[in-house]
C-alpha cells in the first residue's frame, strides 16, 4: 500500500492509495457536515442535502440520469451523513475511475436542488425516518446517544426532525453548500488501483472554491446530559437495550486500550458477553459491545435484544460483566486475545478499497494527519494490561452507567435499582 497526496491551491486535500493485486478503486469526497455542524433550526440539514445531491446537476440533468451513470457500469453508489462528516463514493472496476470522478463532481459542485425534488424528497425522508423507529436495532443507538450526550449537537439524530424536514427550502441547501463543501473543508481519496497520476485527474475534476469553511463544528459539552435511563414504550417481539458508559475519545492516548477492554467485555465470540449472557444463560441471541468514537469524546456501549420476559434478569448479567471487570480486571490471556483480535481486523479491512479509502480520509479532515495501518497496529500491540484495567476501574462506575431501552414498560424502580 503507498501513499500519494496533494493539497491543490485552493486548498483541496487529494490522496490516491495505491493497493496492490486489486482492479477496483473506491472514490470517496469526505465533507464537514453533519449534525455538529447544525442547530436546532436546521438540524437534519446535512442529511437531507445528502439526499438532494442525487437529484441533478448540471451534467447529469435528472436523478436518472445521476444513477444510470454509474449502474451503466456496475458500480456501487452511495452516501452517509454522520455526526461529524458526510461521504459519497463510488466504488467501481478501475477503467471507470473516470466516470466515477465526473458523476461525483457533478453532483457535488454543480448540483441545481430543483423544487420538484425537494417536495417529493421531503416524503422520502420521513419515511426513512418511520423505517427507523420501526426498526429498535437502529434506533436504540440514536437513543443511547441522546441520553449520553443530552440536547446537543453531538445527541442529536442525524436524520432531523419532522418539523424542520417539512418546512427546509432551497435556499438553505444553497447556503449550506456553499459553507460547509469548500476545499478546506473536504478530503478526496481514491484508494484501490491507482497511482501517482490519479491525483491530477482528481485535481482537474474537481475546481472547489477557495471560500473557507462557514461554520465549526459544535464542540461537546459533558453538562447537557443529566438523566441516566431513557426509555421508549413500544410493542415488541424482543427488548432491545443499550446498556453503557462516555469514554476517552479517538485521539486519547488510553483509546487503544479502550478498544482492547471493549473486545474483552463483548466484541466477539469469545467475549464475556456472548459467553455468559448468551451462551450460559440463554438470555438473548444477539449482544454485543461496541466503542463508538468521535473527535472530542466516545462511547462503550453493550447492545442486545432479550426476551421481553427476562429484562430485568440480562440488565442483572449485563451490570454483573462490567461491575467484575471494574473490580477485577482482565486476565492477561484477555488481554492477548483482543489485541490479537484488533489486528487480525484491521489486516482483513486493508483487503477493501472502500475501508481503505475511508480510515484515510477520515483521518485527514478531522485531525489533519495520516495514521497508517500498521501505526495503529503498533498503538493496539504497545497496550498492557495494567492500562485496560485501570481504564476499567476508572470508567465502569455505577455514576457513569447509563440504560436506554425500546419494548414494553418495564418497572422502573427495579430497573433503577439494577443501575445503582
Amino acid at each position: 500500500m503507498k501513499l500519494f497526496e496533494r493539497t491543490t491551491k485552493s486548498g483541496l486535500r487529494l490522496q490516491a492509495i495505491s493497493m496492490p493485486g486489486t482492479n477496483v478503486v473506491t472514490t470517496l469526497v469526505l465533507v464537514g457536515a453533519g449534525s455538529r455542524y447544525e442547530s436546532k433550526e436546521n438540524t437534519g440539514l446535512s442529511h437531507f442535502l445528502e439526499h438532494m445531491f442525487f437529484k441533478g446537476a448540471k451534467k447529469y440533468k435528472t436523478p436518472i440520469e445521476v444513477s444510470e451513470a454509474v449502474d451503466s457500469f456496475g458500480g456501487e453508489f452511495n452516501a452517509f451523513t454522520g455526526k461529524e462528516y458526510a461521504g459519497y463514493y463510488v466504488k467501481s472496476g478501475k477503467e471507470n475511475l473516470d466516470t466515477s470522478l465526473d458523476v461525483l463532481s457533478d453532483m457535488l459542485i454543480e448540483a441545481t436542488f430543483p423544487a420538484q425534488e425537494i417536495e417529493k424528497e421531503r416524503g422520502v425522508i420521513l419515511e426513512e425516518m418511520a423505517m427507523y423507529q420501526d426498526a429498535p436495532m437502529y434506533q436504540i443507538s440514536w437513543d443511547f446517544e441522546r441520553l449520553v450526550f443530552g440536547d446537543q449537537p453531538l445527541g442529536w439524530d442525524q436524520i432531523g426532525t419532522a418539523e424542520v424536514i417539512k418546512n427546509i427550502t432551497r435556499e438553505a441547501f444553497v447556503d449550506y453548500k456553499e459553507s460547509q463543501y469548500t476545499a478546506d473543508n473536504m478530503i478526496i481519496v481514491c484508494a484501490g488501483a491507482v497511482d501517482k497520476t490519479t491525483l491530477d485527474k482528481m485535481e482537474k475534476m474537481f475546481p472547489v472554491s477557495d471560500k473557507p469553511r462557514g461554520i465549526p463544528p459544535t464542540k461537546f459539552e459533558a453538562s447537557f446530559a443529566t438523566d441516566k435511563i431513557k426509555l421508549r414504550v413500544k410493542k415488541t417481539e424482543q427488548y432491545h437495550l443499550s446498556f453503557g458508559v462516555q469514554t476517552p475519545a479517538e485521539t486519547d492516548p488510553l483509546f487503544p486500550a479502550l478498544k482492547v477492554l471493549g473486545v474483552a467485555l463483548g466484541g466477539n465470540m469469545s467475549s464475556r458477553m456472548f459467553q455468559r449472557v448468551r451462551e450460559t444463560q440463554g438470555l438473548c441471541y444477539s449482544i454485543r459491545t461496541n466503542v463508538d468514537e468521535y473527535s472530542d469524546t466516545g462511547l462503550m456501549t453493550t447492545r442486545a435484544g432479550v426476551k421481553v420476559s427476562e429484562v430485568l434478569k440480562a440488565v442483572e448479567a449485563i451490570r454483573h460483566e462490567y461491575d467484575e471487570i471494574s473490580e477485577k480486571g482482565i486476565s492477561q490471556l484477555e488481554c492477548e486475545k483482543a489485541i490479537n483480535y484488533i489486528v487480525g481486523k484491521t489486516d482483513l479491512s486493508t483487503e477493501d478499497t472502500e475501508d481503505v479509502a475511508h480510515e484515510y480520509a477520515k483521518n485527514v479532515l478531522l485531525y489533519g494527519s495520516v495514521e497508517t495501518y500498521e501505526d495503529w497496529k503498533e498503538k493496539v500491540r504497545a497496550v498492557k494490561l495494567e492500562d485496560v484495567n485501570k481504564l476499567a476501574k476508572e470508567l465502569l462506575k455505577p455514576e457513569n452507567f447509563r440504560f436506554a431501552g425500546i419494548g414494553p414498560k418495564l418497572d422502573e424502580d427495579k430497573l433503577k435499582d439494577l443501575l445503582k
